[in-house]
């Protein structure tokens, strides 16, 4: 099995790779799909997309707009983040040593195999304090990873993490390396795993964003600073940070690229505390794909630190399948 995931894992690596590098501006707007040359006036209006598909010209302002028409039904709860359930998800090699150093039932006895689930929503509070345009959120997200397969321990909820987020947003009309600025977000979070000391994490940050779009990419550069919590005298005085050094692990920004096209889609997400000396990052790669009407097919690969809280500080392979129910665009 841990061969076949290491394939798994290099192929996908590659993968990304692959759509990131190699796919250029020329080949997006003039691949093999174009329409065959006519015998209409030649213009001098750029070729788009929207001439050979059916696809909107905009993808995020696309995604703004379906939102702004949906968010007055109460009958109809807005996507956050992604809302995805993984029924089979691999891990080279579990975390098992912060749940041995705990005195954890679940001991050395973390299954490879769990099933990981997230569901993220959102509602406007306010709109037009500022613009026209913006608006007020309030976010929840909740991600949970259970070891189901696992009936030696009673298959538990291995880790589950809780955010709720309160952020401003506005549409900008800025230019950013040739591409037009879609919006920026201004937010505060608390991220936690509502879980007793030895296994309590959580951190508050402040963060801002912004998203731009350019030949159907989508790239999205979030930065945070984390709000300061006093240190601990004793590791399990509840008072105190629990984890003083989660940003040597998660750093302080991420960056995310998607690209969309026949209704696939494919985003990767890049994160990194920029310490040369001592190095430590992550790396999502995820793809979705039509499957029915309703529900897309979802391929996420993981390689790095903090996929969890509760791992923040472990370095995690996994590679998922299952469904989806919202994508980012």
């Amino acid at each position: 099995m841990d061969i076949l995931f290491n394939n798994l894992s290099c192929r996908l690596r590659c993968s990304a790779l692959a759509i990131c590098v190699l796919v250029s501006p020329a080949v997006i707007a003039t691949g093999a799909d174009s329409e065959p040359v006519t015998d209409e006036p030649v213009t001098d209006e750029p070729a788009t997309d929207e001439s050979v598909t059916d696809e909107p010209a905009s993808l995020v302002i696309d995604r703004i707009e379906r939102e702004r028409a949906a968010q007055d039904n109460r009958a109809v709860l807005l996507a956050h983040k992604r809302n995805y359930v993984l029924p089979l998800t691999y891990a080279s090699q579990p975390n098992d040593d912060v749940f041995v150093a705990g005195s954890s039932d679940f001991g050395e006895d973390l299954d490879n195999l769990e099933i990981q689930f997230q569901l993220s929503l959102k509602a406007p509070i306010a709109e037009g304090l500022f613009t026209e345009q913006d608006a007020l959120f309030f976010g929840f997200t909740v991600q949970a990873f259970w070891q189901a397969y696992n009936q030696e321990i009673s298959a538990p909820f291995r880790e589950t993490n809780y955010e709720p987020e309160i952020y401003w947003a506005t549409p900008v009309p800025w230019e950013i390396l040739g591409g037009d600025a879609s919006f920026v977000a201004i937010g505060l979070s608390h991220q936690s795993n509502g879980r007793s000391l030895p296994f309590s994490r959580s951190w508050n940050r402040l963060y801002a964003g912004i998203a731009w779009e350019r030949w159907r990419y989508v790239f999205a550069l979030k930065a945070w600073w984390r709000i300061p919590e006093d240190d601990k005298d004793d590791p399990l005085d509840p008072d105190g940070d629990d984890n003083p050094d989660i940003e040597d692990y998660l750093g302080n920004f991420e960056f995310t690229v998607a690209y969309r096209k026949f209704d696939h889609e494919v985003a990767v997400m890049l994160r990194n505390n920029l310490d040369s000396d001592d190095n430590r990052g992550a790396i999502q790669v995820d793809w979705t794909f039509p499957m029915h009407r309703r529900f897309r097919g979802y391929v996420q690969f993981f390689n790095g630190y903090g996929e969890s809280l509760i791992d923040y500080d472990a370095h995690i392979e996994r590679i998922g399948l299952g469904i989806l129910l919202s994508d980012l665009l």
